[in-house]
């Protein structure tokens, strides 16, 4: 791999903002993210070689690391802080075309449910890893998904739920959007759901966390 993008890699996976932040000790006054993904564009180097290639890889690690407790919320929004500063250097080759996403990602916590620490963890991973991300925030019912779906046909939707009284309300969710655009693949996520509820309630995939859901997404052909 390119030096300068192991070395941009590195610091998505460890959460080195830029040059002035002082996380983590042992990185302080080094290049980070930011400064690093600058010097990389102004070398030539491509747009979506710097994403797929470095920070798709440094996201990939902090996934792993956070599904094997190595890492902890802390050290995934350090990561996640890291990964959109340099996110913006590179925002004018997305809007150019330059670099393509792999998709679309709705993400939400569903009716009832305020939490949004794990929505916001998987939003993250997810954005990390090349997909663009839609987060319809908490308490979102029926009519929210369904209205985000039909602003982004083709989306895969992640429906969030940190309790055993809203899961529940899942089921109402994915019904309604199966009736409505029956291909659309929905996932289920949140420390109560399982598998077997997922199989209940005729959801397409359940993740028990981040990383599960992104090496599933990572299996779905694009156009």
């Amino acid at each position: 791999m390119n030096e300068l993008l192991e070395q941009i890699a590195n610091c998505i996976e460890f959460g080195k903002i830029s040059r002035s932040s002082p996380y983590p000790p042992d990185m302080k006054d080094q290049d980070g993210a930011d400064e690093l993904t600058k010097k990389a564009l102004d070398s030539g180097l491509k747009a979506g070689d710097i994403l797929s290639d470095a920070l798709m890889k440094g996201m990939e690690k902090v996934g792993i690391k956070f599904r094997e407790n190595k890492v902890f919320v802390p050290q995934v929004l350090m990561s996640a802080k890291a990964m959109n500063t340099a996110m913006e250097h590179l925002k004018p080759y997305f809007v150019t075309g330059e670099v393509k996403r792999k998709g679309t990602f709705i993400i939400g916590t569903v009716t009832g449910d305020l939490h949004d620490i794990g929505k916001n963890l998987v939003a993250m991973i997810v954005k990390g890893n090349g997909w663009e991300v839609v987060d319809i925030g908490t308490d979102a019912g029926s009519d929210d998904f369904i209205s985000a779906i039909k602003e982004f046909p083709g989306a895969v939707v992640g429906l969030s739920a940190l309790l055993t009284t809203t899961m529940v309300n899942m089921e109402k969710i994915v019904r309604a959007i199966k009736d409505e655009f029956p291909e659309t693949v929905v996932c289920i996520g949140g420390a109560p759901v399982t598998q077997d509820f997922g199989n209940k309630i005729g959801a397409d995939h359940y993740s028990a966390g981040p990383q599960e859901l992104v090496e599933y997404l990572a299996g779905i052909k694009k156009e």
